[in-house]
């Protein structure tokens, strides 16, 4: 068996920083911990159709602050700000505390890993062909600048019969390098066959240490 590390994690206090930042210690970790998967799946399911990549949240003392990366930030605003204010006293009631709800643009879709994912999912709840959506995803992802990517679908694919796992990748997608900057996602076609996972592995780059010059110090005698 192949050891299997999640790209995010493994990268994270190097050149990636966490997604929820704060603070907890025993029980109240666990409930805290318990309610962000809860914001998470409540911000998800409301904004299904905005291209919701990831989601960021810091807590302060009675306090929650939920950052929505999206491709469509107009839909999560709504008109004069409609939807957010729903989506925020939502939050509100499920939590108890202040929400404070940040929108965060995402300026190039077609090299975010997570928004391809859920593309090609989508391509294949429509009954496309899976070769196709992912072709057409590797040709849009290299026109937008990036250096390489990955995609594996695993399933059904076609409604075959056996289950199988095909890929597709072009340029390079060095997972192995810390300082890669890489970015990943992964999605789940609800078809008639069967669950069809895709994975996408998006390299854009790699993020090298700077370097600190030496400056004059003063020291004291």
């Amino acid at each position: 068996m192949g050891r299997k590390v999640h790209p995010v994690g493994f990268r994270l206090k190097s050149i990636r920083d966490w997604n929820a930042r704060w603070y907890a210690e025993g029980g109240r970790y666990r409930a805290l911990l318990q309610e962000d998967m809860v914001i998470r799946r409540v911000v998800k399911q409301d904004l299904n159709a905005a291209g919701v990549a990831h989601i960021e949240i810091e807590r302060f003392p009675n306090q929650v602050q939920v950052t929505i990366h999206t491709a469509r930030p107009g839909i999560v605003i709504g008109r004069k700000g409609a939807a957010v204010k729903d989506l925020r006293q939502k939050l509100k009631d499920l939590t108890g505390k202040t929400v404070r709800v940040e929108v965060e643009e995402i300026t190039q879709p077609d090299a975010n890993a997570q928004l391809i994912a859920e593309n090609i999912t989508g391509q294949l709840e429509r009954r496309i062909s899976h070769s196709r959506a992912m072709k057409r995803a590797v040709l849009q992802a290299m026109r937008s600048g990036v250096k390489g990517i990955r995609i594996e679908a695993s399933g059904r694919l076609s409604g075959s019969e056996m289950a199988r796992n095909e890929k597709l990748w072009e340029g390079r997608v060095p997972r192995n390098m810390i300082r890669a900057d890489l970015d990943y996602g992964f999605a789940e076609a609800l078809t008639t066959y069967g669950r069809i996972g895709v994975k996408v592995w998006v390299f854009k780059g790699e993020i090298l240490p700077q370097r600190v010059e030496a400056t004059d110090v003063y020291i004291s005698e």
